[in-house]
């Protein structure tokens, strides 16, 4: 070879040579685990790295590390606080779709009936209803899985359901007892916040919130114009069982009902300095009456927004204590799709109060029971069994209010006792409830299509024993007498099931309006706005 071609041909022979010898030098680094030389530009790997790739390479029998790994991490995310938490890619998904307000599947509503997938409703011009499925269609198959028979979960059946947009599913199903085959394409299906938005009587409106995602305000301010131009005048709205969302979405309905710059809630950390939110435009209810309903099942936002409004004095809190989360998280991705939720940072109403309940780091159980506790000790009956424990503050027209075990409200208002003795006992017959109400639908369906409002329903639905009836064989079946039911009980099982029939007729909103009809929390809101 002349001295020319070696000239040309040596860059080439010595970069061979250096990438052959940093590859057989990083398998040797593999090898050795930490006695292993150290390269530049990589990083040491940690002591639990390290464990997990020796029980990788080493260990006895075949084992899933990605699962070990998930295992370590969520055991070391617990030693810091209940809320700081590992989330899988697969639950992810599900998280972030909560969060932005919509997801992608066929868009029906469905329930397991004696093990058989029964639709209960469709969403409207939703992928399901366009491909021609009915209430009332029994779902045997979702392409190659059985779903009925086979006492499949709900979450199992509705991931069946979810995919990416565009795509198909092949559904087997019984319609009056004749089997047809079904293609849905998937498509976006919203998940609304808004739960119910109407007049209770002329001028006073009612909003139910059941979470605070990135289309919340959209959906309330869209609803809230609209009750303004049907007279609205005063406002209950409903935060029971809301337990939060997207802190941002909480603030700007603050906005809505705080007038001036007035600070809503401030956050701070000891790596995230301190933040102060504060109304930043003219509200569209800054006047007229406003009564917040909270419960235990109220958390996070929706103690931000109660707070803000109980510290100004803007509003009325009536029900019963709220969780106490006032911890806030920020959402950190993974390389491998999975995320951590961190706390980062502390909120503090407007008067610099934390609601965040007590708890001690690596006890997550003892945190995840206090809530069932308050039905044991008695708190969810009476008001005094709700001792405030925080620091006292004085709200800035003078009242007291307390920090601490979540927002005490202004009003008490007690759990009723039969439904006490359900959660108590851990035993509410939901999915039998369902069955009696949707029987009953089918059967008198075209009756039930004629009436236009919820007291005329209410009315036929108290006078009809059919349904009544139907309830109690149902219960008699289901417990053969190993659950008695008091008549209290049956009667609220009853007012239950009259809101599942609403239900079936005017979905979410319609279970609402039958049920505030007899809710004793809107009895109080009622009584103080007029």
């Amino acid at each position: 070879m002349s001295r020319k071609n070696i000239q040309v041909w040596l860059p080439f022979l010595l970069s061979l040579t250096l990438i052959t010898g940093m590859f057989f030098g990083y398998k040797l680094k593999d090898t050795m685990g930490q006695y292993g030389p150290a390269f530049p530009g990589r990083q040491k790997q940690t002591t639990l790295q390290e464990i997990l790739e020796l029980v990788r390479s080493r260990y006895v029998d075949s084992v899933n590390v990605d699962t070990l790994g998930q295992m370590a991490i969520t055991n070391v995310l617990s030693q810091l606080d209940p809320h700081s938490v590992y989330i899988n890619a697969a639950e992810l998904r599900n998280v972030s779709n909560e969060l932005k307000g919509n997801f992608e599947g066929i868009g029906v509503e469905f329930e397991l009936l004696d093990d058989t997938v029964t639709v209960l409703n469709l969403f409207p011009k939703g992928p399901a209803e366009t491909a021609g499925l009915q209430v009332g269609d029994q779902l045997l198959q979702a392409n190659d899985s059985l779903v009925s028979g086979v006492k499949a979960s709900s979450d199992k059946v509705r991931s069946l359901f979810i995919g990416p947009r565009g795509t198909s599913v092949r559904i087997r199903l019984l319609r009056h007892g004749a089997p047809l085959t079904v293609s849905i394409q998937r498509g976006v299906i919203p998940v609304r916040s808004v739960d119910a938005a109407y007049l209770l009587e002329p001028g006073i409106g009612f909003i139910r919130l059941n979470k605070f995602s990135s289309t919340t305000y959209e959906e309330f301010m869209q609803h809230l114009e609209r009750l303004k131009k049907e007279g609205m005048q005063h406002l209950v709205l409903d935060l029971r069982d809301n337990g939060g969302g997207i802190l941002d979405d909480a603030i700007q309905i603050a906005d809505e009902f705080l007038g001036g710059s007035r600070e809503i809630v401030y956050t701070e950390g000891k790596s995230v300095p301190r933040q102060i939110y504060t109304a930043r435009r003219p509200g569209l209810l800054e006047e007229g009456k406003l009564v917040v309903l909270i419960n235990e099942g109220s958390a996070s936002a929706s103690e931000v927004l109660a707070g803000a409004l109980q510290d100004w004095d803007r509003a009325t809190i009536i029900g019963r204590r709220s969780f106490g989360k006032g911890l806030v998280q920020e959402q950190f991705y993974l390389s491998d799709g999975s995320a951590i939720r961190l706390t980062v940072s502390r909120y503090f109403t407007p008067v610099g109060r934390s609601i965040q309940k007590p708890y001690q780091k690596g006890n997550g159980a003892a945190y995840d029971h206090e809530v069932s506790d308050r039905y044991q000790n008695g708190e969810m009956l009476h008001a005094g069994g709700a001792v405030p424990q925080g620091t006292p503050y004085k709200t800035k027209g003078g009242r007291t209010v307390y920090g601490g075990g979540g927002i005490m409200p202004d009003q008490y208002v007690a759990m009723d006792s039969a439904e006490f003795a359900f959660f108590k006992g851990n035993r509410f017959p939901r999915r039998l409830l369902a069955k009696t109400a949707f029987s009953y639908f089918m059967l008198t369906r075209d009756t039930l299509t004629q009436f236009k409002n919820a007291p005329e329903l209410a009315a036929f639905l108290e006078a009809d024993n059919r349904l009544a009836a139907s309830l109690q064989r149902n219960l008699a079946a289901d417990t053969s007498g190993v659950f008695s039911y008091t008549v209290q009980q049956q009667q609220l099982l009853l007012r239950q099931v009259r809101s599942l029939v609403a239900r079936q007729l005017w979905r979410r909103e319609g279970y609402h309006k039958m049920n505030n009809l007899s809710d004793p929390m809107i009895a109080r809101a009622l009584e103080l706005i007029r």
